[in-house]
C-alpha cells in the first residue's frame, strides 16, 4: 500500500486533537494567572485595607508595630540646624509694658541698691476667660409727642439671643476652626448645649448671604482644588464636599456623591484655569481643565509592586515610574527659575509617557498604562503651568480636620445641623485665609449685625484687618 510522505514542517501540527488540547492548556494557563491575580488582590486588601496605599489609618485592618529604624529616629530638627530661637517683642508690638521693681535694699544684707537699668523679657500670656452672667436693665421711654415707645438695646448681643457676641465668637472659633466639640465647650463654659445649637442656627442664617459671593470667588480662581469624604447626617451616610483655593474654602454636606454637587459650585459656563482632583468621575464634566492627582496614581503603582513582588517586569516598571511621579510632584517646590522648571517638567513628562507606552505582558502594568494613556489630557498641566500642582495634597490637608470632627461628633444630628455646619465652616475657614485676626473680625461682624445692619456684610466680613 502506498504511504504518503512525511510532513517535515515541524512548526505545524495538523492533528485536531492536539490542537484542542493546546487550546485547553492555554485557557487553563490564562485562568490560572487570573485567579492568582485575584488571590493576590484579596490578600493585599486583607492586609492593607480596601484602598491599598490610599486606605485611611482608621480602616487599616492590621497596623504593624513601628520598625526599629523608626524607633531610633530622634525628633526635632536635623543635625546642624541652627534654629531661630525665641523672638522678642518690641515696645511697638507689646500690648502692655510693665516695670517690675526689685526694691531699695538688698534682701541678703540690707544695704541700699544702686540703679543698673532694666532688662527686657518677653512673655506671652492670656487673660483668664470667665463666663459672666449679665443682667441688663434696658431703659424704656415713651415719646410724649408721637407716642412712640423706645427701649435701649443690650450691647454686644444679637436680637433675642442669650449668648453675648464675645462668648459666641469663642464658640465659633473653637468649634469650627480648632475642632473642639460642642459638648466640651458647653461643659467648660457651663452653658446649655440646646441654647448653643439654637444660636448657631441663627448665626448661620445671618451668614448665608455670604455663600453665593464665595462661590463666585471660587469660580474666579485660577487653580482650584476639590475633594470629598464621608459624613453621616441624622444617621444616614452622606458626604462632605470641599472646594478650596488659597483664598476660598467651601464645605457642602450632601447625601449624594453625584456630579450635581460639583455642578452646584462650578456651574455650567466655561471657566478659566484648572481644577485639581482625584480621578473620581463626579468632576469629569467640570467646565474647566482638570488636573488629576499623581499622588493617587503613585499609590496604585506602589500597590502593583507589592502585588507582584517576584515578577521582574513589574518591578522594573514600578521602580522606573515611581521616582518619575515623585519628581513631578516635588519639582514645583524647588528653588529654580521658571525657565529651568519648564525644561525639567517637560523632560519628566516625556519620560513618564515613554514608560507607559512600552508594551507589557503583565495585566497589572497594562491597567496602569491604560490609565495614563486614556487620561493624557488631564495628567500633565503641571508641566505647562507652574501654578498647577501635580497632586491634590492641598485639599486633602484642608479636609483632614473634618475627618477628625467626623470621628469626634459622628456627623450631624439633623439636616439643619448639616446646613449650619456647611455655612459656618465655609465662612470661617475662608475668613482665616483672608484676615490676620479671624476671631477679632467675627466679633466685629456680630456686633455689626447686632446693631440691625444687614447691608454690605460681605465687605464687612472679608475686608483686611487694619493691623
Amino acid at each position: 500500500m502506498y504511504q504518503l510522505p512525511k510532513n517535515h514542517n515541524y512548526g505545524v501540527n495538523p492533528c485536531e486533537g492536539c490542537l484542542d488540547k493546546q487550546r485547553e492548556i492555554d485557557r487553563l494557563k490564562e485562568e490560572n494567572q487570573r485567579l492568582k491575580s485575584a488571590l493576590r488582590y484579596r490578600e493585599r486588601k486583607r492586609e492593607d485595607g480596601p484602598f491599598g496605599s490610599s486606605t485611611p489609618s482608621s480602616q487599616i485592618p492590621f497596623k504593624p508595630n513601628s520598625s526599629k529604624e523608626n524607633k531610633s529616629k530622634m525628633g526635632g530638627a536635623r543635625r546642624g540646624h541652627k534654629g531661630h530661637g525665641r523672638s522678642s517683642v518690641s515696645e511697638q508690638q507689646a500690648e502692655r509694658i510693665e516695670r517690675i521693681c526689685v526694691g531699695s535694699n538688698c534682701p541678703h544684707c540690707g544695704s541700699p541698691l544702686s540703679d543698673k537699668g532694666t532688662r527686657s523679657r518677653t512673655v506671652i500670656d492670656l487673660d483668664p476667660v470667665e463666663v459672666k452672667k449679665i443682667l441688663y436693665r434696658l431703659e424704656r421711654k415713651l415719646c410724649a409727642g408721637c407716642g412712640t415707645s423706645l427701649q435701649a438695646q443690650a450691647p454686644g448681643v444679637l436680637p433675642r439671643a442669650m449668648l453675648g457676641n464675645q462668648l459666641l465668637t469663642e464658640i465659633l472659633e473653637s468649634h469650627y476652626l480648632t475642632g473642639v466639640s460642642l459638648g466640651r465647650l458647653c461643659a467648660n463654659y457651663q452653658i446649655n448645649i440646646g441654647t448653643v445649637i439654637d444660636t448657631l442656627h441663627r448665626v448661620a442664617a445671618l451668614f448665608e448671604p455670604l455663600i453665593k459671593p464665595l462661590i463666585a470667588d471660587y469660580r474666579n480662581c485660577w487653580v482650584r482644588h476639590a475633594d470629598e469624604t464621608r459624613w453621616r447626617t441624622d444617621g444616614e451616610s452622606g458626604y462632605c464636599w470641599l472646594f478650596c483655593s488659597p483664598s476660598v474654602s467651601l464645605y457642602l454636606f450632601r447625601q449624594t456623591r453625584s456630579a450635581s454637587v460639583a455642578r452646584e459650585v462650578l456651574g455650567v459656563s466655561e471657566l478659566s484655569g484648572y481644577l485639581v482632583v482625584d480621578r473620581y468621575q463626579g468632576y469629569n464634566k467640570a467646565p474647566c481643565l482638570l488636573q488629576y492627582c499623581l499622588a493617587h496614581l503613585m499609590r496604585e503603582v506602589e500597590d502593583l509592586a507589592r502585588e507582584y513582588p517576584a515578577e521582574e517586569e513589574v518591578q522594573l516598571f514600578t521602580s522606573t515610574l515611581i521616582p518619575l511621579l515623585a519628581q513631578a510632584q516635588h519639582l514645583r517646590q524647588q528653588a529654580i527659575s521658571d525657565h529651568q522648571y519648564y525644561d525639567r517638567a517637560q523632560e519628566v513628562k516625556e519620560k513618564i509617557m515613554d514608560v507607559n507606552k512600552k508594551p507589557a505582558l503583565n495585566p497589572g502594568i497594562r491597567r496602569i498604562q491604560d490609565i495614563f494613556l486614556d487620561n493624557e489630557a488631564r495628567l500633565y498641566h503641571w508641566a505647562e503651568d507652574r501654578r498647577v500642582p501635580a497632586e491634590n495634597n492641598y485639599a486633602e490637608r484642608e479636609l483632614r480636620p473634618t475627618v477628625i470632627a467626623r470621628k469626634v461628633s459622628f456627623g450631624s444630628q439633623s439636616e439643619e445641623g448639616a446646613r449650619t455646619r456647611s455655612i459656618l465652616m465655609s465662612v470661617l475657614h475662608t475668613l482665616r485665609k483672608r484676615v490676620k485676626h479671624p476671631k477679632r473680625k467675627i466679633k466685629e461682624v456680630l456686633d455689626y449685625l447686632a446693631g440691625g445692619s444687614r447691608e454690605k456684610i460681605y465687605e464687612k466680613m472679608f475686608e483686611q484687618d487694619s493691623s
